[in-house]
C-alpha cells in the first residue's frame, strides 16, 4: 500500500501555518508527479480514468478552442491588416500573430478554458468523493487516492492542455489565413512562408513550457482542493470556486513570469 497520498488524505483535516501551506502543496504536487511515474510503469488500473479525463478536456473543448482561435485571429487581422497597410508595413502583421496567438494569448486562454470545465469538475468530483467516504474506502481496501484517482487526473489535465494549445495555435494561424483574403489576396505558401520566417524554436518551447505548467497547476489546484473538504456536503461547491480562483490567478502570474524571463533573455 502507499502511504505518501493516503498520509495526505489523513493530514488534511489538520491545521497548518499559511507560510507552511505553500510547502505542503508542493509535497501534494511532487505526490502526484511520483504517482504519475508509477502510473506509467505499472498495470494502469486508472488508465479509463486519464482516457475519460482527455477526452472532457481535450476532445470536448475542441468546438470552444476553435471559437476563441477564429476570434482572436480574426481580430487580428481586421485590426491589424489595415493599420500595418497604410504604413506600407504589411509585413509586421506576421510577427504579431504569433506573439498573440502562440506565444501569449493561445496558452493563458486555453487554460482558461481548463480551468473553467475540467478545474470546476475535478474538484467538485474529488469533494463529493470526500464527502460521501469513496476516499476513506480505498484507503480501507490499500489502495492510495492519490495513485489512483489524482495521478491519472494529473495526467490527463497536463496532456489535454497542451493538445489544446496546440489545437489553437494552429486553428488561430490558419483561420488567420483565410481573413486576411477579405484585406489582401495572397497564394497559401506566401502567407504561410512568411509566417514560418518569424516563427523561431524559442516561440514553440515558451508555447509549451507555458501549457504544461498551466496544465499541472490547474489539475494540482483542483485536486488539492477537493481532496481538502471535510464532511460538509456544503463544502463540495465552495471547493470548485476556491480551485477556479486559484488556478486563475496561478496561471495567471506564471504566464506573466515566463514572458518576463522570455523577453529578457531573447
Amino acid at each position: 500500500m502507499r502511504q505518501d497520498g493516503i498520509l495526505f488524505v489523513a493530514a488534511k483535516r489538520v491545521n497548518i501555518p499559511v507560510i507552511s501551506k505553500l510547502f505542503y502543496i508542493l509535497g501534494f504536487f511532487a505526490s502526484l508527479l511520483k504517482g504519475g511515474g508509477r502510473f506509467w510503469f505499472k498495470g494502469q488500473i486508472s488508465f479509463k480514468i486519464l482516457v475519460m479525463q482527455i477526452f472532457f478536456t481535450f476532445v470536448e473543448a475542441l468546438s470552444i478552442g476553435a471559437f476563441l482561435a477564429i476570434g482572436i485571429g480574426g481580430a487580428v487581422i481586421i485590426i491589424g491588416m489595415p493599420l500595418f497597410a497604410s504604413f506600407s508595413q504589411e509585413h509586421r502583421i506576421y510577427p504579431v500573430l504569433i506573439t498573440i496567438i502562440m506565444r501569449e494569448l493561445g496558452p493563458l486562454l486555453t487554460a482558461f478554458i481548463v480551468i473553467a470545465r475540467s478545474g470546476t469538475a475535478i474538484a467538485t468530483e474529488i469533494a463529493g468523493m470526500v464527502i460521501s467516504h469513496e476516499i476513506e474506502a480505498y484507503i480501507s481496501v490499500g489502495v492510495d487516492p492519490i495513485e489512483h484517482l489524482g495521478a491519472p487526473r494529473f495526467l490527463g489535465v497536463t496532456i489535454s492542455t497542451f493538445l489544446l494549445n496546440i489545437y489553437f495555435s494552429i486553428f488561430g494561424l490558419v483561420f488567420s489565413f483565410i481573413v486576411s483574403m477579405f484585406f489582401n489576396a495572397m497564394p497559401p505558401s506566401i502567407y504561410f512562408n512568411n509566417l514560418l520566417q518569424v516563427l523561431t524554436i524559442s516561440d514553440i518551447f515558451l508555447t509549451v513550457v507555458k501549457s504544461v505548467v498551466c496544465g499541472m497547476i490547474i489539475s494540482t489546484v483542483a485536486l488539492y482542493y477537493g481532496f481538502e473538504v471535510e464532511r460538509a456536503s456544503t463544502e463540495v461547491p465552495v471547493a470548485g470556486l476556491r480551485a477556479v480562483g486559484s488556478a486563475f490567478g496561478w496561471c495567471i502570474l506564471v504566464n506573466i513570469l515566463l514572458s518576463t524571463i522570455y523577453y529578457v533573455i531573447v
